[in-house]
Order: C-alpha cells, then sequence, then structure tokens
C-alpha cells in the first residue's frame, strides 16, 4: 500500500490540500528565491560587493547560500527525504552540503595562495 506523503512546507507551517497545490507551493518558493538571485546579480548592491568575508565578497556567499537553500529544498521535497528515517536524510542531505563547503574552503585557499604569489613573487600579472 502507498505511503500518503506529507503535504505540508516549512514544518508544518504551510498546509496543502493536494500534492497539485504543494508543488505549485513548493514551485512558487524557489521561484521567489532564483528571483532574489537574479536581482542581485543584475543589481549588485555596492555594500554586498565592496565588503569581504572571509576573503570573498558578501554578495558571492549569499549566492552561495540561496543555492544551498534551493538544493536541500529539492532534496527534502521533491525526493521525499522528509519521509526518510532520520539517519538516511542526514546522509542524503548533509554530505553534500559538507562537501560543497569543504570544496568552498579549498578553492579560497588556493585562490588566497595564488594571489599572494602572484602579489609578492617574481612573477607578474599577465593575464
Amino acid at each position: 500500500m502507498a505511503q500518503a506523503h506529507n503535504l505540508a512546507i516549512f514544518r508544518g507551517l504551510i498546509k496543502f490540500k493536494s500534492n497539485t497545490q504543494k508543488i505549485w507551493g513548493v514551485l512558487i518558493f524557489l521561484t521567489i528565491i532564483t528571483a532574489i538571485e537574479v536581482a542581485l546579480g543584475i543589481i549588485k548592491p555596492q555594500a554586498l560587493t565592496h565588503t569581504y568575508f572571509l576573503g570573498m565578497k558578501v554578495l558571492n556567499w549569499i549566492f552561495i547560500i540561496l543555492t544551498l537553500v534551493k538544493a536541500y529544498y529539492i532534496t527534502w521535497d521533491f525526493m521525499h527525504m522528509r519521509d526518510e528515517k532520520s539517519s538516511l536524510r542526514r546522509s542524503v542531505v548533509w554530505t553534500p552540503i559538507f562537501l560543497v563547503f569543504y570544496l568552498l574552503l579549498i578553492l579560497l585557499l588556493e585562490a588566497d595562495y595564488i594571489y599572494e604569489v602572484f602579489k609578492n613573487g617574481f612573477v607578474t600579472w599577465n593575464f
């Protein structure tokens, strides 16, 4: 027998009557996040582009965080991770998020090293 899926999102804050309504609700949520990303990419506020955090512009951090939120929510809702046991949810959802942050750490450290080599070394910027 098929298991009925949970028709609520945001931990039960918004509840839907049918799967079709839930799909539209999730679509609207993901569209709003994408619209925020696109608007920030077009406008590029100076307060966010000239402020740095951990060696990267704050605007880039916002893009990374919003992208991870979308990826997490797509996995949570469309892959029905909410209906699974907590150990499977953690292994499927949290592992890629930790790997993305680890990759970002490596990229930031290497980029800073390359910048320092070109800035202070004998090799000059030629690109």
